[in-house]
């Protein structure tokens, strides 16, 4: 069921480079043109990850919800991440430790990483370019920089960015150039190829490197991190970012680093000094009270919480009641509970919409009302007091009920016109990464031969731009 719109109402988000309140809006006037850090594909995205990527995602349906018309990009990183001890790309890292291509390994990564997306009912971006498929872009990015003399070779024949060109470094993130240390983290120390600490490399000479390295004006070499999300999303956004989305560790130096490159290269031909309009960081999640890491033993991963027949809509479920900008400690207790509540009010759907759903002036301003709440800055945990009240606010009748989870669902995005589904076994579970490991390796007869499988098993496979999706029929 669809929300008949008449005059859009407008996102307040709170934007990290004024540190107040901003209006959501489109600067071409035809779309609201959005950038969204994407995942690095050298490992598993954890349900910390999914948690950044799950606002974005939030932010599309609440502007969609209120009938704007969106593009949302977000880029696939796949070469020039540097590891934390400055010294390997984390696709080489992962590709020694599993002696395998690295690409291989981005590609199989990738696919999983869409495959997540969908089992949290993330809706899939306008474009998903990827690092190593946008050199070309990277490469004509620096060249117009060195041009402008933001950028220089260094005596190593690697090409950086002068920070101390580019007056406004730190304003972003409280950051000031004369207080950072040399080799502050995710920087390179190049041992005296800079002319200044606190400069950072734009592209690196390859060196003793061989593998994913590219030629250039300035020899072969590779992209340093932060120049694929410059030159990606003034590309494949015509030159202008209306809102960009990012978890608060990317806030420095990744993006502080991306506005001083972007930023050059717009104020020469538009009005704007800016290149993002609006800067939007998601906060850190803990799991069970702890800081989620491989050396606490407690990452979380989609493939986890489906080994324990729980929908990983349960996971968005604990999300939308915590407020993107407050830092948030999940744990078992607190999935197993949404997960009860979201089974239950898809039961329940099931019985109001047999009584046919009925819109009420009641039902229209309580759905109104959730709408405002994600239009005021996100505050989901409050549109989810509203919509637990729909269970049990006695002055509803069913079929107001079954109107508003009509109209809502799409705003929310818990499927909660579905059936409620079973739980998943151990076997139907290993079916399901078989099946998506053989359409990844193009092996469409046993990609076909395990879909008949788990149909016979009472779940329905479908292949998606962005991935295996599922779920369960009736019989």
């Amino acid at each position: 069921m669809k929300r008949e719109i008449t005059e859009p109402n407008t996102l307040q988000i709170y934007d990290t480079l004024s540190r107040q309140l901003a209006g959501v809006h489109s600067s071409d006037g035809e779309s609201i043109r959005i950038y969204c850090c994407g995942p690095t594909v050298y490992r598993d995205a954890h349900v910390g990850n999914l948690r950044t990527f799950l606002l974005g995602d939030l932010v599309k349906r609440a502007l969609e919800f209120s009938g704007y018309k969106v593009r949302l990009i977000q880029n696939i990183t796949d070469v020039g991440h540097m590891s934390d001890d400055f010294e390997e790309d984390k696709m080489l890292s992962q590709s020694k430790l599993e002696k395998r291509d690295p690409f291989a390994i981005a590609r199989d990564y990738e696919s999983k990483f869409h495959a997540d997306l969908a089992a949290l009912n993330i809706l899939p971006a306008d474009k998903y370019p990827r690092a190593s498929e946008c050199i070309d872009l990277m490469i004509e990015h620096i060249k117009k920089l060195i041009a402008m003399d933001y950028a220089y070779i260094g005596d190593d024949d690697s090409v950086y960015f002068s920070a101390a060109k580019f007056e406004s470094y730190g304003e972003l993130s409280g950051n000031r150039l004369d207080a950072l240390k040399p080799g502050h983290r995710y920087e390179y120390s190049e041992g005296g190829a800079k002319r200044f600490h606190a400069d950072w490399a734009l592209w690196k000479s390859a060196g003793n490197r061989t593998e994913m390295i590219w030629p250039t004006p300035w020899g072969k070499g590779f992209p340093g991190w932060h120049i694929e999300c410059s030159a990606m999303s003034l590309h494949y956004l015509d030159g202008h970012i209306d809102l960009h989305i990012g978890g608060i560790d990317l806030r420095f130096p990744h993006h502080e680093n991306e506005r001083a490159q972007s930023n050059p290269l717009v104020t020469a031909s538009a009005d704007s000094s800016e290149a993002v309009s609006l800067w939007l960081h998601g906060e850190h999640l803990l799991f069970e009270g702890r800081k989620m890491s491989k050396s606490a033993g407690n990452v979380v991963l989609v493939k986890d919480v489906l080994q324990r027949g729980i929908d990983p809509l349960a996971v968005r479920f604990c999300f939308l009641e915590n407020r993107y900008r407050s830092q948030m400690d999940l744990s078992w207790a607190s999935i197993n509970a949404a997960f009860s509540t979201l089974q239950r009010w898809r039961e329940k759907y099931q019985k109001w919409r047999d009584v046919g759903a009925t819109e009420t002036a009641r039902a229209r301003d309580l759905v109104e009302a959730m709408l405002l709440d994600f239009l005021n800055d996100l505050d989901t945990p409050r549109a989810m007091l509203k919509l637990r009240a729909v269970e049990k606010d006695l002055e509803f009748q069913d079929q107001e009920r079954a109107y508003i989870f009509e109209m809502v669902d799409e705003l929310f995005g818990l499927k909660l016109l579905e059936l409620p589904g079973r739980e998943l076994t151990e076997e139907l579970i290993e079916l399901l990464e078989q099946r998506n490991l053989a359409r990844s390796a193009k092996d469409f007869a046993r990609s076909d031969e395990l879909r008949d499988l788990l149909l016979n098993k009472g779940i329905e496979v479908r292949d998606t731009s962005t991935g295996q999706s599922w779920k369960w029929i009736k019989f």
